[in-house]
């Protein structure tokens, strides 16, 4: 993608499951191997597995919570990697992405999904919802990745459509964010 010479976009890649024996680590891997090849993307990976999270929300936050707030207030946009557990995404991700509210603002999202049989779309589309409440643009085109097909299909198409559009939407919002504060 020409960016114009801009700088290059602060991506988080977000790992969603905390699940012991997940694949996720493993598919976050593969999808920031195919990432880091690009020049206009800086990459920092937010593996929830390496957050202590409490239990119950707390009246202050807790210094991990804060860490991961402040990861997302730096990031400029987001790839989020998350499996389908029982037609949606997991609790660990719900959790994290709680914890942050203005940080998310005007800033896009990109989805790699994994899940048996249905690529973890159902967890997508539940996503959808609460990363539009939270001001964000989700893109329409992401990774989605059945689990039970062992011949990869277009995968690699896949990620640089959605990095293509990822950029686009990146360098635009970055732009409009510094010319004009969002309204929220």
């Amino acid at each position: 993608m020409d960016d114009g010479g801009a700088a290059p976009l602060r991506v988080a890649v977000i790992i969603g499951s905390t699940r012991d024996e997940r694949v996720g680590g493993k598919i976050g891997d593969w999808f920031t191997e195919r990432a880091s090849a690009r020049a206009d993307l800086e990459l920092s990976v937010i593996d929830l597995v390496d957050f202590d999270f409490p239990a119950h929300y707390p009246q202050h936050a807790t210094a991990p919570m804060q860490a991961f707030t402040d990861r997302i207030a730096s990031a400029e946009a987001f790839v989020i990697v998350t499996p389908e557990y029982n037609r949606s995404y997991p609790a660990s991700l719900k959790q994290a992405v709680d914890y942050a509210y203005d940080e998310w603002h005007a800033k896009p999202v990109a989805f790699v999904s994994y899940g048996h049989g249905s690529c973890g779309i159902h967890a997508v589309e539940h996503l959808r919802s609460v990363f539009t409440e939270l001001h964000t643009v989700t893109l329409r085109n992401g990774v989605a990745i059945d689990l039970l097909d062992e011949s990869r299909g277009d995968r690699d198409r896949s990620v640089g459509l959605m990095l293509d559009q990822l950029g686009w939407w990146g360098i635009a919002l970055r732009e409009a964010r510094a010319v004009r504060p969002y309204a929220s």
